[in-house]
């Protein structure tokens, strides 16, 4: 009766102290999409309104060595039944210690410097229904551990269960001429196979290098068309096994940011290499003012010629970043990519935010697409410029 009562007494107190050391954040929102042409397919629309709601909850006990963070998404969409979904983005447990640390769940994870493509990132999927920039992520079933040392940091991941990538519907816009079907994959494991990743990352003088190593499920497939069994044709993902090695390297030179990112990928239909390298030059106070510039570009090279998803095989970004360094953190980036090898193949994109109050925060985004070459990725989106205003609330 009395161990009964102790380890009652022992639950109810550890259960005071996690609530104790809970905190509850997160925000929600509205959006409005706004297409500048005509759709290009009949089932597609002008306007889309959006809405979105990503709680987070954080918790630690033993003194901040362990702790849980879990952050779930869900947005509903007006007519776009793929964009209406749910999400865990970060359900996962942390344990630290003086010189490692382990993480295990549901985590995110991002490698890389360079700011018009991600190349080394490869640990988590694109979630393209958010956004067609490539920086919206869904959460990645993972063990992950770390290790410090005066050589870098170590870390080994070990990833379950594979993500598919996710496609806007038939209703949708920012999507191939037929919607994506159902996935094919290499391995007879499908999302079950087993990936591995390992990297290192270090300080080398004025440098912040990373190597990496990814084994598993490409996170970009590639699309193959098919004729289904009622004659219909349709685009399938497919996700080929892959090995990949990559490298990004930052370094600060006075008012400049240098950066590089590379990788040489094999066991998709064709091995390659890709490369992107750029700098950011940035000066305060321009024109006697508060406000501060910066200068970006970046070259952008890819080995293949026919994969949907290869943007940047011959390709230069520039843009500015614009910031009024006032407590409402007000920035504006614009950028503008055109492709060295056909000169009617360009895109363009303007990312605006500013918070209205502490609580609320407004951003504005554009895309912009030209192209003329039925072998472009952009030729299917020439009708897809858009707008892309959201109302944010912090909680």
């Amino acid at each position: 009766m009395i161990k009964s009562i102790a380890l009652f007494v022992s639950t109810v107190t550890t259960s005071y102290t996690l609530l104790a050391n809970t905190d509850v954040t997160g925000s929600a929102g509205g959006e409005l999409r706004y297409f500048l042409q005509d759709p290009l397919y009949e089932t597609q629309e002008r306007a889309y309104g959006s809405a979105f709601l990503s709680p987070e909850t954080y918790t630690e006990w033993n003194d901040g060595e362990d702790s849980l963070l879990f952050k779930p998404f869900f947005r509903v969409d007006q007519y776009d039944e793929e964009r209406t979904h749910f999400d865990v983005r970060e359900l996962q447990w942390l344990h630290v210690s003086d010189t490692w640390e382990t993480k295990v769940g549901v985590g995110k994870v991002f490698w890389g410097q360079t700011e018009s493509i991600h190349l080394v990132d490869i640990i988590n999927q694109t979630d393209t229904v958010e956004s067609v920039d490539g920086e919206d992520k869904l959460g990645q079933p993972m063990v992950n551990f770390s290790y410090f040392s005066d050589f870098g940091t170590f870390s080994a991941f070990v990833l379950p269960y594979f993500r598919e990538r996710t496609f806007a519907s038939a209703d949708g816009r920012l999507r191939p001429p037929l919607a994506v079907g159902d996935a094919l994959y290499e391995s007879d494991s499908e999302q079950s196979h087993v990936d591995y990743a390992l990297r290192w990352q270090s300080t080398i003088s004025d440098w912040e290098v990373g190597l990496s190593y990814f084994s598993g499920t490409s996170r970009e497939p590639e699309l193959v068309t098919n004729i289904n069994e009622e004659g219909v044709p349709e685009i399938l993902p497919y996700y080929a096994q892959i090995s990949q090695v990559g490298v990004d390297l930052l370094t600060v030179y006075g008012s400049w940011l240098l950066k590089f990112e590379s990788i040489y990928r094999e066991g998709q239909s064709e091995d390659f290499a890709a490369v992107v390298t750029g700098f950011e030059y940035t000066t305060e106070g321009i024109f006697g003012t508060q406000y501060g510039l910066g200068i970006l570009s970046e070259y952008q090279f890819d080995e293949r010629d026919d994969n949907f998803f290869a943007l940047g095989q011959n390709d230069l970004m520039v843009g500015l970043r614009f910031t009024v360094n006032d407590v409402d953190g007000t920035e504006v980036l614009m950028g503008y990519v055109q492709d060295l090898d056909v000169s009617s193949t360009s895109s363009a994109f303007i990312e605006a935010s500013s918070r209205i109050s502490p609580n609320w925060r407004w951003q504005l985004d554009g895309y912009f697409f030209s192209s003329d070459d039925v072998d472009d990725t952009f030729y299917y989106m020439r009708r897809d410029d858009h707008l892309k205003f959201t109302l944010e609330y912090f909680f």
